[in-house]
């Protein structure tokens, strides 16, 4: 059978308060809207439909990398009016899956249980038990227990809005029944739209079968209308990822304070503390350990790595049982090799760092090239820019740089080179020599110290 999965996400979004669309705000970093055409594009790959309307612009653009079809629904007339903007762009004999682009977290499994429970010239809907389904449609049951309406609850009754099972707003159809039913609809409620559930009603009268596949949690078919259930899905969000790092051999030190915005593995027997947050696509050893406020995005860190408390690394690679911290940056274009430690308050920028070498404390390093079994003093800075060009420093293997040091590039330092503390480096240092910039220390007799 074939499929076409139509996104319906053209609503504004007033209760955000946002001028930014409802579709684009972010859960785990990444675009609501986006969560679903994954969702989508796993059922149908070539045939993903996105109805857009407020904010449809800048919805596109943010999102222009996709390959989806975007259909514009110019008036806001309701979910049934939605899809029927689409269906004249698909073939009679596909099965159409309809999602509303604000429940980010349904599960792939969900979606493949109601399409494999729903033959031809059947219909199915995804539902679920809300203990609390204020604001939800409800699903109506015969005493047959068979579904035979969707009742938004701005038109239910009383005893209708007692009902705790909830349409998640997840429908599937033939194209052919919506494209004979969708024209019929009739905006005759409380909203005066068209609503695409009406169709439980019209199918039930003729006969076709109805199929309600329940979610096995209740926030996968959650949407999203303020920020409260925002952060509200992020957090189930992350517990799950959290959970799910756990059961591979990861310890986490609290489950509540773990973050993951991205694509991220994790290895086995690997420490990870409080407010870390792992984005972008990042690689983790094993036996490593992840102290407390730290950012990896885009890292490859190797195992029995140590990265102490607040430490930021992006776009870096990192060897094995490297030390890194506290209060470290390492920027975009770094690699480090094993056993090389950075201390606190070191910042390194596209730099390669050779085995066994060390930068303990307060320096800058960028755009360098360091050998094996350096040390790097305290207040070390590569003086790479001029203000138009990046110049790079080499520092062979063995050298010594002593404290306060000035490397202005491009410079090379030789092999088994000292450098005197204190030092303006603008010239090649020797292998194997002490370099030292002689400064003459004098004492002013008549100075007076300034009066308060």
């Amino acid at each position: 059978m074939e499929y076409s999965v139509i996104i319906l996400a053209a609503g504004q979004g007033k209760r955000m308060y946002s001028a930014l669309p409802k579709v684009l705000h972010k859960i785990a970093g990444k675009p609501i809207l986006a969560h679903m055409i994954s969702a989508a594009k796993a059922i149908a790959k070539d045939n993903v439909y996105v109805v857009y309307g407020h904010g449809g612009e800048q919805v596109r653009e943010q999102l222009q990398a996709e390959k989806v079809h975007w259909v514009l629904q110019e008036e806001l007339l309701g979910t049934g009016h939605a899809v029927l903007q689409v269906l004249p762009l698909i073939p009679d004999d596909h099965q159409i899956l309809t999602l509303v682009g604000d429940c980010p977290l349904i599960k792939q499994q969900t979606l493949q249980n109601v399409l494999k429970q729903t033959c031809n010239n059947s219909i199915g809907v995804v539902t679920a038990d809300f203990p609390n389904p204020h604001g939800l449609g409800r699903i109506i049951r015969d005493a047959e227990n068979n579904v035979t309406n969707i009742v938004e609850e701005r038109d239910a009754t009383a005893e209708q809005q007692k009902i705790c099972e909830i349409n998640s707003g997840i429908i599937t159809a033939p194209a052919k029944l919506l494209k004979e039913w969708l024209p019929q609809l009739k905006n005759h409620n409380a909203q005066e739209e068209y609503y695409l559930t009406d169709i439980i009603a019209m199918a039930a009268a003729n006969q076709h079968p109805i199929h309600a596949v329940k979610a096995q949690k209740h926030y996968e078919v959650h949407g999203i209308n303020t920020r409260k259930q925002l952060a509200e899905l992020e957090r189930f969000y992350q517990l799950e990822q959290a959970e799910n790092f756990m059961l591979q051999g990861v310890t986490l030190a609290d489950p509540n304070r773990f973050d993951v915005r991205g694509d991220v593995e994790i290895g086995q027997d690997t420490e990870v503390d409080i407010n870390v947050i792992f984005s972008g696509k990042v690689r983790v050893g094993k036996n490593c350990r992840i102290g407390p406020n730290c950012e990896l995005k885009d890292v490859s860190i190797a195992d029995n790595v140590e990265i102490k408390a607040n430490c930021i690394l992006d776009d870096a690679i990192i060897g094995n049982a490297c030390v890194i911290g506290p209060y470290a940056r390492v920027r975009p274009g770094t690699e480090l090799a094993d056993e090389v430690k950075l201390g606190n308050f070191v910042e390194i920028k596209k730099t390669r760092i050779a085995e066994k070498s060390k930068v303990p404390h307060l320096s800058y390093i960028g755009d360098a090239i360091i050998g094996r079994e350096v040390n790097v003093g305290a207040g070390t800075i590569t003086c790479n820019y001029d203000g138009v060009n990046k110049r790079q420093t080499i520092i062979e293997d063995g050298a010594f740089i002593g404290s306060d040091t000035q490397l202005i590039a491009p410079v090379t330092i030789g092999k088994n080179a000292y450098i005197g503390s204190g030092a303006t480096i603008s010239k090649d240092a020797p292998a194997d020599k002490l370099t030292i910039c002689k400064k003459q220390q004098v004492v002013v007799e008549d100075w007076q110290p300034p009066k308060k």
